[in-house]
């Protein structure tokens, strides 16, 4: 019969001229060819049957001519380097061969000993870490997607929690805000980062999602007082920590463990998965980033020096994925580092210097002679830069220009709301109208204690706190210093005209920034109520 036609050939219901032509052969001829492609395969089994039986006999008769006439012949056949057999034979594997074993008095029958040679299947310690992580991954008990089930009551909350119509109101007038006698000048980019707010949306889903399971967390979420109250106030238990070291004793088979935004090292996820827990990964895909450069510095037999604090919880994920690494805070250590490489120097005193930052059986005379830089999401790009060219230019000095790339690799693994927040800061620096900055975020927070240090270095105050609370009713503050201290500085606002520079950390949501503006609001009006009542 006919077959149907159709204007768009290439659609269902539609055939073009070729197709109509294959269809005609294959409604003739299909049958005829199937019958002679079955022959085929047929044929083919038989014949590849017959070469294996060929082999086995081929093998047997090796096997008896090996024993009666050579006896040294397993002597021999040891120093053949080990094959690596398909899965489905390892369970041969069960015998290792005896070195011992080299002449025809200890040997015994070839026969019985074939599968000695037999390599055993390779162990999971031989994997790489990265392989390792990969493997934790698949592991249907492991999410980093969060839950679609909760999603809507998780946003709702976020927004209601964390939002604010005053920084809202600001973004839609110039960053501006007057108040009586106070000018705020906010920075253009500030706040909750994706990441973050991405971790805390995930936390709370899923502590709706599993309902009434006991769920822990391994750290701080992000690093942010308020925030983590809410976490615990939510019924999420935070991992203890005794001398300095995580308990997990009292997490049990089944129940559900969130993972911060900073990660976790390889150590613990191993452990939870062993432990046969839930895991909810809330790891910004930025600092995954970093893990995937260490793992190239692995592969290519390069230390990592990572550009970060090694107590920091991100650096300490970082490092565990590393095999061989050191960690420098600043240009200055890690021109100490560079000095060793060209000039060498007091072994004993380099590793007593690094010796909470470097990596087990470190060794500066062997382990600098192949660089990777990495770093901690939240330092100064500026600063990972100057070291990165820095060490750059060492290993041009100590290997040659034409040799460098064999000892010196580095990729960009700067956080862009990092960056973006320091460029913002430095941008309403310029604003000469500013008495002076406060600036919000954890204390604990290294992009936030950054913040800080931009305008300090260019000689204005500026005030970092943590939380609302601490700027009093009495027109005092307490605040953390560029040198860490916490200080409680008098008088914070005087009488008259006063313009106030405000900027947060990654971790702090718009909301704790609106309630220390109001606060200063409430102080001013008690040094000049008369200013603040007329706006």
């Amino acid at each position: 019969g006919s077959l149907p036609t159709s204007p768009y050939p290439y659609f269902v219901g539609g055939h073009s001229e070729r197709d109509r032509i294959m269809l005609q052969y294959s409604t003739f001829h299909g049958p005829r060819r199937r019958a002679s492609h079955a022959r085929r395969i047929m044929f083919s089994t038989v014949a590849l049957g017959a070469c294996l039986c060929l082999l086995f006999l081929l093998g047997l008769v090796l096997s008896y001519h090996s024993e009666s006439r050579n006896p040294d012949v397993l002597s021999t056949l040891a120093q053949i380097p080990a094959v690596k057999f398909a899965p489905s034979f390892a369970h041969h594997a069960s015998v290792t061969r005896d070195p011992s074993l080299s002449s025809s008095a200890s040997c015994p029958p070839l026969r019985r000993s074939r599968m000695n040679l037999i390599p055993k299947s390779t162990e999971t310690a031989s994997e790489s870490k990265r392989e390792q992580l990969k493997k934790i991954k698949r592991n249907p008990e492991f999410n980093r997607m969060g839950f679609k089930d909760t999603r809507e009551y998780a946003e709702k909350e976020m927004f209601n929690e964390f939002q604010s119509e005053i920084i809202k109101s600001m973004r839609e007038n110039s960053y501006t805000l007057q108040k009586g006698d106070i000018t705020f000048r906010l920075a253009q980019d500030f706040g909750f980062c994706w990441g973050v707010e991405r971790a805390v949306q995930m936390a709370i889903e899923a502590k709706m999602h599993f309902g009434d399971k006991t769920i822990h967390i391994t750290n701080e979420i992000i690093h942010n007082p308020g925030v983590n109250d809410k976490m615990r106030n939510m019924g999420i238990k935070f991992i203890p920590v005794e001398d300095g070291v995580k308990n997990f004793d009292q997490v049990k088979n089944g129940e559900v463990v969130i993972l911060p935004a900073f990660g976790a090292t390889l150590e613990e996820m191993k452990l939870l998965t062993d432990r046969g827990v839930q895991i909810v990964d809330t790891t910004c895909p930025w600092v995954s980033k970093v893990w995937n450069s260490v793992d190239s510095h692995t592969k290519k037999g390069h230390t990592s020096i990572i550009h970060g604090t090694w107590s920091h919880e991100e650096t300490i994920a970082t490092a565990s994925f590393a095999e061989d690494y050191i960690i420098v805070k600043n240009m200055a250590e890690a021109e100490y580092v560079a000095d060793y490489i060209l000039n060498g120097g007091d072994r004993a005193e380099f590793l007593e210097k690094f010796k909470n930052a470097i990596s087990k059986g470190f060794d500066p005379d062997v382990h600098l002679k192949k660089l990777g830089l990495a770093n901690q999401t939240t330092m100064y790009k500026k600063e990972t830069r100057a070291i990165g060219q820095m060490l750059q230019k060492t290993m041009m000095q100590k290997y040659g220009p034409e040799n460098v790339n064999e000892h010196y690799m580095e990729f960009d693994t700067i956080c862009d709301a990092t960056q973006e927040r320091q460029d913002a800061i430095h941008e309403l620096i310029l604003d000469k109208s500013i008495d002076f900055f406060l600036i919000v975020g954890g204390w604990d927070s290294s992009n936030t204690r950054h913040l800080v240090e931009i305008p300090h270095a260019e000689g204005i105050p500026a005030y970092h706190i943590d939380r609302a609370e601490r700027l009093r009713p009495d027109n005092s503050i307490e605040h953390r210093t560029v040198d860490g201290e916490i200080e409680v500085l008098e008088n914070l606002l005087k009488e008259g005209p006063v313009t106030i520079g405000v900027t947060s950390g990654a971790s702090t949501p718009d909301s704790y920034v609106a309630d220390a503006m109001n606060r200063l609001v409430l102080m001013k009006s008690a040094v000049s109520p008369a200013a603040v009542a007329e706006n």
